[in-house]
């Protein structure tokens, strides 16, 4: 059997209805898409749902257990992605999702009912405790909708557990800049109120030089203050519990050791590799993580 147990998609990676500083297609920074355009001749890149099943009856046929739709732009603008739901449902399969919380063109409840029942862990990305920071960042963003979206989405979460024993995992997940990390303990504190299970993360890839001053991996000092904010971090997590008396689940909130930069060290020991593959939205590019 085939040790590929996880593939993603690049279902459509240029929509999105938000604008992140970070994002390296989106960022007001970015000039991909034009880039692209003048590239290639298009503005949008969009796998054919043809495709799209193709490839997950094959990854079925290999023993494949995850998909994940676009993990860049937003999945759920994804004309077809109703049916890439069914589909999973269809063959057996779980999706591993990764969205912006907005849930657009349907209620939440509406998505939350495709979702729920074929997914392992719905990563809704997060960047800040506030209003103003969550919103300076994620640009298009209004916060207190994005707070009631996943309390409301949680919700259906549960009350589907209750009927079928099945539990699908929700994720916070961030982008850990020194201007919105300050913010972490409060992040954590709104996870436990809102029921999610996991607060994760990773370490600013800085796709422009406007925001590379924001990595904590830009200078000494950057680094002993994110080792503060860990610290912080784990407290929170032991103060605040969800209502059901669990911990929030901390994930790659880490100390830094102290050198500066974001080469790989040499003894990084990469859990994905050989394990997952990514194919482009043309289907042209293939990315498999092997030794």
């Amino acid at each position: 059997m085939s040790k590929l147990w996880r593939i993603t998609l690049d279902t459509n990676p240029e929509d999105c209805n938000l604008s992140c500083t970070m994002c390296e297609e989106h960022s007001e920074h970015s000039d991909f898409i034009q880039r692209l355009y003048e590239r290639t001749g298009v503005k949008r890149r969009r796998m054919p749902f043809t495709m799209v099943r193709d490839i997950m009856e094959q990854a079925k046929a290999m023993g494949v257990r995850e998909i994940i739709p676009s993990t860049m732009g937003e999945p759920l603008l994804y004309r077809q992605m109703d049916e890439v739901f069914a589909l999973a449902a269809e063959l057996g399969m779980k999706i591993n999702l990764t969205t912006n919380g907005t849930f657009p063109k349907k209620s939440v409840e509406e998505w939350a009912a495709l979702i729920v029942p074929v997914t392992s862990d719905v990563k809704i990305s997060w960047n800040g405790a506030t209003k103003e920071t969550a919103e300076s960042i994620m640009k298009g963003l209004t916060f207190v909708q994005a707070l009631e979206n996943v309390r409301r989405f949680v919700k259906v979460r549960d009350d589907h557990f209750k009927r079928s024993g099945y539990y699908c995992r929700v994720t916070l997940q961030l982008t850990f800049m020194q201007n919105n990390m300050h913010e972490l303990p409060g992040i954590i504190r709104l996870a436990a109120d809102l029921g999610v299970d996991r607060v994760k993360g990773h370490h600013l890839w800085a796709h422009f030089k406007e925001i590379e001053e924001l990595s904590f991996k830009s200078s000494p000092e950057a680094i002993e203050h994110w080792n503060g904010i860990v610290e912080a971090a784990r407290d929170a997590a032991d103060e605040f519990r969800r209502h059901d008396g669990r911990p929030v689940l901390l994930e790659n909130i880490e100390p830094l050791k102290p050198v500066v930069g974001h080469a790989v060290p040499e003894d990084y020991d990469c859990p994905f590799l050989g394990k997952e593959l990514w194919v482009s939205a043309t289907g042209k590019d293939l990315a498999v993580l092997c030794a």
